[in-house]
């Protein structure tokens, strides 16, 4: 498919999260030990943790890639629609040289850019320690937090939010502007557009279930990996273990927009992802790679969304949007961090 045969158009969908430059270095499991870090895990960088950024560039081979979450996906996406600025993003960074490079990754991956800047702190790092085929993250947020909802009152945010029809957020945002989330939210809902959300990370639902609870009702589409659901349930009182039931719980929980069923997905890693639509559950198989191909699977969640998106975006099944995402998710952790080669050919 060619750019100009995409159904994709300008600005269709907005993500908002944190502009993170990931300092992605192989390590042993002893530097996790040092810093308290588990394999798989991804959490907010503390005092102690502070060294670690600067240990990584001097003692390993550490790389630096565009990330954050919600820009990875993003850029995924951009890979698929073959066809520049369907995609536009917010966040908020420092005013230096890592926000330079941010910018110039996701514009030349065919992103539109609407960085705050905050002059308070530097643009966030996330530490990226790749330990086998795991990946523990570890972030440290600085400019990213200082996003504020008035920049999103901007004229040319307000542009970019008017022409889109689908808007997305991390849960990692959440533990940043709730309030920026809830401005797309509200918006999403009035014009009938699409809200989706991820859960993102464990210590989302564990630590910020309140504003989280008050983002639910305006959900359209729901992800998250096992640990995350898990601990959805924890946090929200369903008495379900297995992640069938949690999905299903899920997906029955209060909806404002009732024209539309609530959907969510449930990725397990190398098995079946579980798509539930209201009340329907279909586990969809996922292409098993050997270890060999494994080179890193930073990304993988990111990659797997920004494939499941851009399929919603051409508005085909569910279950496409899924093989997609497995199609995006597959290539990417053939890759070290949230990168790819050559060109996407997803078929249906």
């Amino acid at each position: 498919m060619s750019a100009n045969d995409s159904p994709a158009t300008e600005g269709q969908l907005v993500g908002i999260g944190n502009p993170l430059l990931d300092i992605s270095a192989i390590v042993d499991e002893d530097l996790l030990k040092k810093y308290d870090l588990h394999p798989d895990d991804a959490i907010m960088a503390e005092e102690k943790h502070m060294p670690l950024y600067k240990e990584l560039t001097e003692k390993y081979n550490a790389e630096y890639i565009a990330g954050g979450s919600v820009q990875n996906t993003l850029r995924v996406a951009q890979w698929i629609f073959k066809k520049p600025n369907v995609c536009t993003y917010f966040g908020c960074v420092g005013n230096d040289n890592y926000a330079t490079i941010l910018r110039n990754k996701a514009e030349a991956e065919g992103v539109t850019v609407h960085y705050q800047t905050s002059s308070a702190a530097p643009t966030g790092t996330c530490a990226v320690l790749v330990t086998g085929t795991h990946r523990s993250l570890c972030a440290n947020l600085a400019a990213a937090q200082h996003f504020t909802p008035d920049f999103l009152k901007t004229p040319e945010c307000q542009k970019s939010i008017d022409k889109a029809k689908f808007f997305y957020a991390s849960g990692f945002f959440v533990a940043v502007s709730p309030e920026s989330i809830m401005l797309l939210c509200e918006h999403a809902h009035n014009k009938g557009h699409t809200f989706v959300m991820n859960l993102s990370a464990p210590f989302v639902s564990q630590f910020y279930k309140d504003p989280l609870e008050k983002l639910l009702p305006y959900v359209d589409v729901m992800f998250g990996n096992e640990s995350e659901a898990e601990a959805f349930a924890k946090a929200f009182g369903i008495k379900a273990t297995d992640l069938k039931s949690i999905a299903l719980e899920m997906a029955a929980m209060q909806k404002l927009n009732k024209n539309r069923q609530r959907v969510v997905v449930i990725t397990q890693g190398k098995d079946p992802v579980i798509l539930v639509e209201g009340t329907k559950v279909t586990m969809v198989p996922v292409t098993e790679l050997s270890r060999e191909q494994i080179v890193d699977t930073n990304g993988a969640g990111d990659a797997f969304t920004g494939g499941f998106l851009s399929q919603m975006v051409f508005g085909k099944s569910w279950e496409t949007c899924i093989k997609c995402g497995i199609y995006t998710a597959t290539h990417i952790i053939q890759h070290s961090g949230c990168t790819f080669s050559g060109d996407s050919n997803f078929k249906e």
